[in-house]
């Protein structure tokens, strides 16, 4: 008699919970790595308060994939671009330790080392496709591990804060914006 999926070893609480673990001690490891051996510059980007240089090429590659309906072609450069910004703005009011765990996030997506496993995008942010970029966000949004779930939706939360902050933003959702006093 053939055993059911439920009964593999493999699948059981104890063995999701162990490579749960397992996997959160990789993901701490990795970014406090990138983060002690200089990886992960502290210094920001040019132009920004926060946002490092090792954090745009990846979420030049996000931000067009999250606003994909939601802005016209010609004009998602200057949304993308609008979006860093804000998402600086506000990356710049967080808490010290908020703040530390997204840079954290964004060290884990840009080190190749841990890119590919975690991601399926092995090669660099700038040539993954919008298709990669979307299976990405999906098997982070349906991963059982929560971590990954999280990650999921902090990515979400401040590239869409970010963006529906924006003046420009508000006529594609129908709102027309803050009365005028």
């Amino acid at each position: 008699m053939n055993p059911s999926l439920t009964d593999s070893p493999a699948l059981s609480r104890r063995g999701l919970l162990k490579f749960s673990l397992g996997a959160s001690a990789f993901l701490a490891t990795a970014g406090l790595g990138a983060s002690l051996s200089g990886c992960s510059s502290s210094t920001p980007a040019s132009g920004f308060a926060i946002l490092r240089s090792s954090d745009l090429p990846f979420l030049r590659a996000l931000i067009p994939v999250m606003l994909d309906t939601a802005v016209a072609v010609e004009k998602l450069q200057a949304a993308v671009e609008g979006t860093l910004k804000t998402l600086d703005n506000g990356l710049n009011h967080l808490s010290p330790e908020m703040l530390k765990l997204t840079q954290q996030l964004f060290d884990v997506l840009g080190m190749a080392v841990t890119r590919g496993p975690l991601t399926g995008i092995w090669g660099s942010w700038e040539n993954a496709s919008g298709d990669e970029i979307r299976h990405f966000l999906q098997r982070w949004e349906n991963s059982s591990l929560s971590l990954l779930k999280m990650g999921h939706s902090s990515l979400l939360q401040l590239v869409m804060m970010a963006w529906y902050s924006r003046a420009e933003s508000w006529g594609h959702c129908g709102y027309p914006g803050p009365p005028t006093v």
